[in-house]
């Protein structure tokens, strides 16, 4: 008995130890305090926002014109354009072997001058004869006559003239011109090949013209209007662009339609290029809260509060646009509402939090 006396007396204190209640009161609280999340209060705000609608399109030309010629099996004897030249409206961009029409032309020209030879003894008969019949020297059917050898020699050159305009035109065929000012964008013709016609030989973007075109909502539709300014992101920066047109209806199948927009200086963007566009609708006066401050839980877009106890209260929210580092609350938040604005994402509802002051800003 006395050898083990000492050891109860060790187990004894070791549970007298274990069973001793939890300290309670001022300094529990401060060390629950210590141990909790610090973070900072922001009140939400009213503030002028721009609304923008955020598309995604390809950079196409305005209008990009196929080029081709109107005579077939003709070679091309010279080719005066490269892809990228710029061209005036009336340059001649290819020409296609026109020796056997230049005989042709110079032969109509030969019956054309015959003609209007003929035209003119014709008339120069006629005014003798006027002489003639006023003084009773030849008869009036005489003078009849030499009227129609008029008539008929003008016919005559007429009918000349005609010929002589189609070979003249035929000829024209044998140059293709430029339609218009603009870029040539595409070459699909060599020298000395044997054309068709009607085939594509170049195309040509009209008077260099690039616009920028987006799908948008039918919705998102609504918000849009000519006139409004546009911005794409390029390497070179940020490209200017205002709205031409907007798609009068959706299509039935993706309900999506169609915006143009003029970039009067598209700078590095070229056309194919897939680039991002940022719709300027106008400005409106909104509530905003730092973007920090909104979180996404079980899909939705929430915020949180701090009650006078620092418990952690959540609210959903439903947002808008973003600017600045500023979000854009819609719904479910009403003005002046203190909400956690850093560390918000590390919080869940009934937290208990310890609030601080916001750094100053440098």
């Amino acid at each position: 008995m006395t050898f083990r006396s000492p050891l109860l007396l060790v187990v004894a204190c070791v549970l007298a130890a274990c069973g001793k209640p939890p300290a309670t009161g001022p300094a529990a609280a401060d060390a629950a305090t210590a141990a909790s999340l610090a973070v900072t209060l922001v009140p939400a705000s009213e503030r002028e926002l721009s609304r923008e609608v955020i598309a995604s399109g390809p950079v196409s030309a305005w209008e990009e014109m196929l080029l081709g010629v109107e005579v077939s099996g003709q070679r091309v004897t010279a080719l005066n354009v490269e892809v990228g030249d710029h061209v005036k409206k009336g340059q001649v961009l290819l020409e296609l072997d026109h020796r056997m029409v230049d005989s042709d032309l110079r032969q109509a020209q030969a019956v054309l001058d015959e003609a209007n030879a003929g035209v003119q003894l014709a008339q120069v008969s006629l005014q003798r004869g006027q002489k003639m019949v006023n003084d009773k020297l030849i008869s009036a059917s005489a003078f009849d006559e030499l009227h129609a050898a008029l008539v008929q020699a003008q016919a005559r050159a007429a009918t000349t003239r005609a010929q002589y305009d189609g070979v003249k035109l035929r000829r024209d065929f044998a140059e293709l011109r430029a339609p218009d000012d603009g870029i040539i964008s595409k070459r699909m013709v060599q020298p000395g090949q044997v054309v068709v016609a009607g085939s594509e030989l170049l195309r040509m973007i009209r008077q260099g013209r690039l616009e920028w075109r987006a799908e948008l909502t039918a919705a998102e539709l609504a918000w849009v209007h000519p006139g409004m300014a546009v911005t794409l992101a390029a390497s070179s920066g940020l490209v200017a662009g205002k709205v031409r047109a907007v798609s009068p209806g959706v299509d039935t199948s993706t309900r999506t339609g169609t915006i143009y927009v003029d970039l009067p200086a598209p700078g590095s963007l070229a056309a194919g290029a897939f680039v991002e566009g940022h719709i300027v609708l106008g400005t409106a006066r909104v509530l905003v809260v730092p973007a920090t401050a909104v979180v996404q839980r079980d899909g939705y877009n929430v915020v949180y509060t701090v009650d006078a106890g620092k418990l952690v209260h959540r609210l959903r929210v439903r947002i808008g646009a973003t600017r600045d580092g500023q979000v854009e609350v819609v719904e479910g938040l009403a003005a002046g509402a203190a909400v956690v604005a850093n560390g918000a994402g590390f919080l869940s509802d009934g937290d208990r939090v310890r609030v601080v002051e916001a750094a100053p800003s440098p």
